[in-house]
């Protein structure tokens, strides 16, 4: 497995952190080397940084004072804003994936099913269950308009995604208030052609409190600016589970808050069950707190990005995506799952990814092209459906 040169950063008593990363024209994730600044604004880039071993505190460097914690934001006045409503889902269709660098057909023919794909682009040619996503940056949307006007045209009733991680520097990196503007641009454009789409606001990395607090600011500043409730027909979050520290390793801080931290864990959480389970949870209740138990949930995106060498080998990943279909498929609770699919928490799911080359995170590939075949996740993802 190919890596990128690997950083040693010492820090007091020994912390030391070891990073990897990477550059591609569609793809998703965390974090940039901590000590350089954002580069200019790309479809996509990543980098991870993993801490070996968690210093001593009793020996650790002082650090100084921390800035005051992220404040909460009023609610704004609740109300039921005007959606299509969503039509019964078939079991399949809830089964999604993501293509990071193709063999989806090869993946196919070797035995994987799925029901939904999704792959940070749009498609002007008809393609069923296929999520559109449009990317943004602060200056706006990226994507050609007529390209997009192509896609609504070729794809009626289709879900169309608003960005991709805002809350993510290296991602579309935009600010809470931008994206509530950014969002109602592009909300009516599509509705406007096509009264039926399904506009899913863009999936934060982790429905962790502090990414809560971004949305939090995104609606009440939509409904500061068009004095309604922001109009979501579809909530999302990514559910990866990892640190919020600025220049640590992780998820890194959204953009437009100004806080050093916020949940600090350590690696081996990265496929905790109950951290991942409870995380969703909590965020259907804030769903709840906002008004908005009436809405489903996907998960654009989730996964387990670190290597084999940091201990998430085949087997790891594989029990790890099979406990989280049995969470998404059995998972109800009537005070706060969505009435319409039986209280269900959650509507559809995303798996990170089909295929992602050596150098990235292939620790989640459903497919080895080398093989010709599926991986222990791929085969666990196809007995699942079987």
């Amino acid at each position: 497995m190919r890596r990128l040169p690997y950083l040693l950063i010492a820090l007091g008593g020994g912390l030391l952190l070891l990073g990897f990363g990477f550059y591609r024209q569609n793809l998703s994730r965390i974090d940039i080397s901590p000590t350089q600044p954002a580069p200019p604004k790309v479809a996509a880039q990543v980098t991870i940084q993993l801490p070996l071993p968690t210093a001593d505190p009793a020996t650790a460097s002082p650090t100084e004072t921390p800035p005051p914690p992220a404040t909460r934001t009023p609610q704004p006045t609740r109300a039921t804003p005007t959606i299509t409503a969503v039509p019964a889902i078939p079991f399949e269709e809830r089964f999604g994936v993501t293509v990071a660098n193709g063999y989806l057909r090869e993946a196919e023919a070797a035995g994987l099913r799925y029901g939904s794909v999704l792959n940070w682009q749009i498609s002007t040619a008809p393609r069923p269950n296929y999520w559109q996503m449009l990317r943004l940056s602060e200056a706006g949307v990226q994507q050609n308009w007529q390209e997009i006007e192509q896609a609504i045209a070729a794809n009626p009733g289709a879900f169309w995604v608003i960005g991709n991680e805002p809350d993510v520097t290296v991602q579309d990196n935009v600010t809470p208030e931008r994206y509530a503007e950014i969002y109602h641009e592009a909300y009516t454009f599509i509705k406007t052609r096509d009264p039926q789409a399904q506009i899913v606001i863009g999936g934060v990395t982790q429905p962790s409190p502090l990414r809560q607090i971004y949305l939090e600011r995104i609606l009440v500043h939509y409904q500061e600016l068009y004095g309604e409730p922001m109009p979501v027909d579809v909530w999302n979050v990514h559910a990866f589970i990892l640190n919020e520290e600025r220049n640590g390793w992780g998820a890194g801080i959204p953009p437009g808050i100004n806080v050093d931290e916020g949940e600090r864990l350590d690696l081996q959480e990265h496929d905790d069950m109950e951290r991942f389970t409870r995380q969703i949870v909590e965020f259907r209740r804030w769903m709840v707190e906002w008004g908005y138990q009436d809405r489903p949930l996907v998960i654009s995106e989730y996964g387990i990005l670190m290597p084999p060498d940091y201990g998430f080998d085949a087997q790891r990943t594989a029990l790890f995506l099979q406990n989280t279909l049995e969470f998404f498929v059995t998972a109800q609770d009537e005070t706060i799952g969505f009435p319409q699919d039986d209280f269900r928490l959650v509507q559809w799911w995303f798996w990170y990814t089909v295929y992602d080359t050596p150098e990235w995170f292939p620790a989640g590939n459903l497919y080895d092209p080398d093989l010709d075949e599926l991986t222990p996740a791929g085969e666990a993802y196809a007995d699942y459906l079987r």
